[in-house]
């Protein structure tokens, strides 16, 4: 694969991770200047990730329908005019509103940029590496994020950290109308009532943790359960079930859940942190941010390395050591210490998730057929963005208003402990999942056909 055509098919995921990290520095500048408290500072940043998460496979089956060069550049322009919208917005809901038609536009392009690595990488081994890299100059939004957004929101308040989408998407666009050919499609028909109910499933079910509505959960359960049903008799079904008889691409989404549960809720509660109780200006946050970011973008190639001479399971297993220890490392936080105590959990848990990322991609779609290998990113994408919807709910509900500073500390605490302990869970799945490459449920490993693709 040429080297410029790895680091456009990145773009997508880049612009998908900048925009989670730059949101989140801005959100109590944004906060005070829209009059919202934190349940609507929590529809910002979800309103964006749980469309996104559940329109994910939906996306990605539309790229394997029509194509993912049209499908991705769909997308960029979706997420471009809704980034515009954000830029713009009046209210707390008008913002909400638009992150979530940005979350429908990186639905359309995320899936494709795996989906073309796959398919341009037959050798497991390149594909391994190229993955690394997707990982690493992925990565880059993160610690991007925080300095870019503490210096927009320094110097020229919150709007521009949403405008400044808007050029980034054009020369993506550009990019790939040149360097990525037409073709790859595979005949097939979209399941639109899988992709309602997932939606519902997924905003039910974020809507019951932050507004703590039973009614709420209820729905989000009804609506889970009526999507497997779907999905089981579909004859084009958005989540092939078959895709999860592989036990490492079951195991391997079920880690990628985890991972961003505890990233994403991690970000959203170490800012208002940084910001409420340390008091802390935007800039020097997204300063302070940065041990947790750049070991993604240092670690990615590496874990890309070491998953292509090792397999994933060595790697995933450490990342998540590691990031359990980092994780109990919050417990040494309370509202009279300095960031050097937060330095450590930062450092921990960063590490964790650079070594993670590009093995559990690796192990997710490595057991799928090529023709499917869109669905499959697109499973371990929506996992990942599902859950981080629900741990920005579950964070945020867990650690409350950050304005009561002893609640909000012990909050933390708990949150640090629940964490490490779902994180050494899911090491101990690895083990179990994670090794060679494995056969379906039935033994019979992937059949010629699947549901859908006759």
């Amino acid at each position: 694969m040429k080297p410029v055509l790895l680091i456009t098919l990145c773009t997508g995921m880049f612009l998908v991770q900048l925009d989670v990290t730059v949101v989140n520095v801005a959100l109590p500048t944004l906060g005070e200047q829209l009059h919202a408290g934190l349940t609507a500072l929590q529809w910002v940043v979800d309103g964006y990730s749980v469309v996104l998460a559940a329109l994910l496979l939906a996306g990605a089956a539309l790229g394997d329908v029509f194509g993912h060069r049209g499908v991705v550049l769909t997308g960029l322009v979706v997420f471009g005019a809704a980034s515009a919208a954000c830029g713009f917005a009046q209210s707390a809901a008008w913002l909400v509103a638009a992150r979530a038609v940005q979350g429908i536009g990186a639905a359309l392009l995320l899936p494709g940029t795996l989906a073309v690595i796959n398919r341009q990488c037959p050798d497991p081994s390149t594909r391994a590496r190229a993955l690394g890299v997707w990982a690493g100059v992925s990565a880059l939004a993160l610690p991007a994020g925080p300095l870019l957004g503490g210096v927009l929101v320094s110097l020229a308040g919150w709007r521009p950290v949403f405008l400044l989408n808007v050029p980034i998407v054009g020369a993506a666009a550009l990019a790939v109308r040149k360097l990525v050919r037409p073709g790859g499609r595979t005949p097939g028909r979209i399941d639109l009532p899988g992709a309602a109910t997932a939606a519902l499933a997924l905003g039910a079910g974020v809507y019951a943790v932050i507004a703590h509505q039973p009614l709420a959960a209820g729905i989000a359960v009804t609506a889970a359960a009526t999507f497997l049903v779907i999905e089981h008799r579909s004859e084009a079904p958005m989540l092939p079930l078959r895709l999860l008889e592989s036990r490492r691409t079951a195991g391997a989404t079920t880690i990628s859940a985890a991972l961003n549960f505890v990233g994403l809720g991690a970000v959203l509660v170490f800012t208002l942190y940084l910001q409420s109780v340390l008091h802390l200006k935007p800039l020097d946050a997204g300063l302070a941010l940065l041990p947790l970011f750049l070991p993604l973008v240092l670690l990615g190639p590496l874990s890309g390395r070491l998953t292509a001479k090792l397999g994933p399971r060595p790697p995933i297993i450490a990342g998540l050591l590691l990031g359990a220890l980092g994780l109990a490392g919050i417990l040494r936080v309370d509202t009279a210490t300095t960031y050097a105590s937060l330095l450590p959990a930062l450092l921990g848990l960063g590490a964790g998730m650079g070594l993670l990322t590009a093995a559990v991609v690796t192990a997710a779609v490595t057991d799928a057929p090529a023709e499917r290998a869109g669905i499959a990113g697109g499973v371990n994408n929506a996992a990942r963005q599902a859950a981080g919807a629900l741990g920005v709910a579950v964070f945020g509900a867990v650690a409350g208003d950050p304005a009561n500073h002893p609640a909000f500390v012990r909050g933390l605490h708990t949150l640090g402990v629940l964490s490490a302990a779902l994180w050494l869970a899911a090491a101990a799945l690895a083990a179990f999942t994670t090794g060679p490459r494995t056969r379906g449920a039935n033994g019979a490993g992937w059949p010629p056909r699947m549901r859908g693709t006759s």
